[in-house]
C-alpha cells in the first residue's frame, strides 16, 4: 500500500516539484505564513522582543533613585 502524502496547506497531493508543498501557491503562502509571523518556534523571546516590551511591573531602573 502506497501512502500519497498530503500538501500541509490545503491537502491535495504533493507534488515532487514543490515538496512537501502541492504548488508554488501553497509554498508561497506558507511563506507569506513565516514572514508575517504566523507560525513561531517555541523557546525564550529574542532580545529585540524584549527591548520592545514595557518593563516588567515593579520593576525599576537601578540608576533611578527617586521615591515616587
Amino acid at each position: 500500500m502506497t501512502l500519497t502524502r498530503k500538501c500541509p496547506i490545503c491537502g491535495k497531493p504533493r507534488s515532487s516539484e514543490h515538496t512537501p508543498f502541492c504548488s508554488t501557491r501553497c509554498r508561497d503562502r506558507d511563506l507569506m505564513q513565516w514572514l508575517q509571523d504566523g507560525y513561531a518556534l517555541p523557546g525564550a523571546p529574542a532580545l529585540d522582543d524584549l527591548e520592545d516590551s514595557p518593563p516588567a511591573r515593579g520593576s525599576q531602573d537601578p540608576d533611578d533613585f527617586s521615591t515616587g
